[in-house]
């Protein structure tokens, strides 16, 4: 067997409502939430149609990404790309056995999330070795893990196109005073505490992003959304203060560049689609968001470039 294996990481989504009470428990550590959130959080995936797409896009971006590593090798000679998600089914575990019983020898592990944070993508990444550890894999398997590439060019580029093809939603009239909001999931400030590098690579990547497309300063901004209510500080501004600040500012037209997703979620599809929607309709502000990357090719050839830089 020639074959390498590469593993997308992602967070995983319920595929029904009838799921949701037992994922909610999974994401708690087992501890079951009150029927009072189990309720909330179906809502919100009832506002998004029932569920989310998740599954399906980080299957298509497996696909895609397979499909681009094995253009040009032998059938056999190649990479076989596998999905592993954090809280629901296909759990990391069950897709790092099924690369087990596939008989892949060398593998690398992505979690489909640009921005390093120990409690993101390390926990990704330690999920991983758990089951390692667990399967008794060590030596059988070698899996390398990628960290953080929040600045690879084409992550950029695709970024940089959608942000452009955002701004054209606006009238020409317009355009010229939008505001680009590059948005990101929230996290507890204790991560400051340890030097943790998450708000300073989603700062560089909004950055890298804003000068390939040539706004100025005054033209974008950095927010957070998605906090959770566990009663500590969480990083801000939030998105949704930050909206309501721009209105005050006399702002007419917001571009919201959620830059630290790579697929449409419930975290893009409600809390950006429904949530500051309505806040913006409620402040009178003109808000369009920039499609996510799924698939887009670009982005799944910067995927390739990272896989061969680890598994050449």
């Amino acid at each position: 067997m020639s074959e390498k294996g590469v593993l997308l990481m992602a967070y995983g989504s319920p595929e029904t409502l009838d799921d949701v009470e037992e994922y909610f428990a999974h994401i708690r550590g087992g501890r079951k939430p009150s029927p009072e959130a189990v309720e909330e959080l179906k809502e919100r995936y009832r506002r998004i149609g029932g569920r989310s797409p998740l599954l399906e896009i980080t299957k298509a971006q497996a696909r895609a990404l397979e499909r681009h590593l094995n253009a040009d090798l032998d059938e056999g000679e190649g990479y076989r790309v596998y999905v592993g998600m954090k809280h629901w089914h296909p759990f990391i575990r069950e897709a790092v056995e099924r690369m087990a019983q596939d008989g892949i020898e060398r593998a690398v592990g992505i979690a489909l999330a640009p921005h390093y944070s120990r409690l993101s993508v390390g926990a990704y990444i330690e999920a991983a070795q758990e089951a390692l550890e667990a399967l008794k894999l060590k030596g059988q398997l070698e899996m390398r893990f990628v960290e953080g590439w929040h600045l690879r060019p084409s992550l950029i580029e695709a970024w940089s196109a959608r942000v452009r093809d955002g701004l054209l939603k606006f009238d020409a009239k317009e355009r010229d005073g939008v505001v680009v909001v590059f948005t990101a999931h929230s996290l507890p400030e204790r991560i400051l505490e340890w030097g943790d590098p998450y708000p300073k690579q989603l700062l560089e990547t909004a950055e890298a992003v804003a000068r390939r497309v040539g706004l100025p300063a005054s033209r974008w901004t950095l927010a957070y959304q998605s906090a959770s209510p566990t009663g500590e500080p969480w990083l801000g501004p939030d998105v949704l203060d930050v909206l309501d600040e721009l209105s005050k500012q006399g702002v007419k037209g917001v571009l919201v560049c959620p830059i630290g997703f790579v697929a449409d979620h419930l975290e893009v599809l409600y809390d950006i689609d429904v949530e500051c929607r309505e806040r913006a309709d409620e402040r009178g502000l003109h808000l369009e968001r920039t499609q996510l990357l799924n698939d887009d090719p670009l982005f799944v050839r910067g995927l390739a470039e990272i896989v061969r830089g680890h598994l050449p």
